[in-house]
């Protein structure tokens, strides 16, 4: 909620913020001319935010993006779309749903990853993965497998497997 209230700070009247709930997405996509779907569960699928019913509802031309594609996407009605061939329409919906969108812009990303991942490189060059892993709870949340089993929780059940945390692998 801190972050909605930030977001309507910035943005004043030229951005709506609300609440997700599934009432509430259903509420504001029939009226919006964009909706853009950006959920991320660690390790799982996306869940559906919008079924094909809401979609059928939405304006004539109306936009939906599809950031959470490369997890399955957050519509019903979402496919994977290429770069070559980005938009499809359902029930006169424009859908973007393009896998690896920052491909489209490959060099910045590619720098931008660069940045934001060589502190991590660097502390697992200097002090090796155990001791990294045990310092650093970023490096313990992003490493999935350790000595063959799951340590990541949301990837275990997706997968119906055992989970063991990575300081007990360890």
């Amino acid at each position: 909620m801190s972050r909605l209230r930030y977001l309507d700070e910035i943005f004043g009247s030229r951005l709506k913020t609300c609440y997700a709930t599934l009432e509430s997405i259903e509420e504001f996509a029939v009226e919006a001319d964009v909706v853009v779907g950006a959920v991320l569960i660690p390790g799982s699928t996306s869940p559906k935010l919008m079924n094909r019913t809401t979609i059928s509802k939405m304006k004539p031309g109306s936009v939906i993006v599809d950031v959470a594609i490369d997890q399955g996407g957050c519509f019903d009605t979402s496919k994977a779309t290429t770069h070559d061939s980005p938009t499809y329409l359902y029930e006169n919906v424009v859908h973007y749903c393009v896998s690896n969108m920052p491909g489209a812009v490959a060099k910045t990303s590619a720098f931008v990853l660069n940045n934001v991942t060589l502190p991590f490189v660097l502390n697992l060059a200097d002090k090796g993965l155990k001791k990294a892993s045990c310092d650093n709870s970023h490096l313990r949340q992003g490493l999935n497998i350790y000595a063959g089993k799951l340590t990541s929780l949301a990837v275990a059940k997706a997968q119906n497997k055992q989970f063991i945390t990575l300081l007990e692998a360890i």
